[in-house]
């Protein structure tokens, strides 16, 4: 979609890179990008992202656990999509695309 922001970031590391390692441990690297980068758009859009949709995989996992036989047999779905998802993002900013999933690109989008 649009280009990365190629101003400087609060970190000294490139914004696709550093839009690259939100993504890297999912919401605990976003939490981190959030709260060290103080300037670059995107990489605050990024950190934002990731903290919401590996935020929200966490939590599905945590219920589905709870839930007998369709919950479990769920898990395995959600962590390839998790799986798939991570690789995407993080391929997507290290592009430098400020990459927007449907409803969570548009949540990331406002609240960074």
């Amino acid at each position: 979609m649009e280009q990365n922001d190629t101003g400087k970031t609060s970190t000294g590391i490139q914004p696709n890179v550093a839009g690259l390692l939100a993504y890297l441990l999912g919401f605990v690297t976003g939490i981190v990008f959030l709260v060290i980068e103080k300037d670059n758009k995107f990489v605050r859009f990024h950190a934002m992202q990731s903290t919401i949709v590996f935020g929200a995989l966490f939590v599905i996992n945590i219920v589905l656990s709870f839930i007998p036989f369709i919950g479990w047999a769920l898990m395995p779905l959600v962590g390839i999509a998790g799986l798939i998802l991570w690789i995407l993002l993080m391929i997507k900013a290290y592009k430098g695309e400020l990459y927007k999933l449907p409803i969570v690109g548009d949540m990331a989008e406002q609240k960074s």
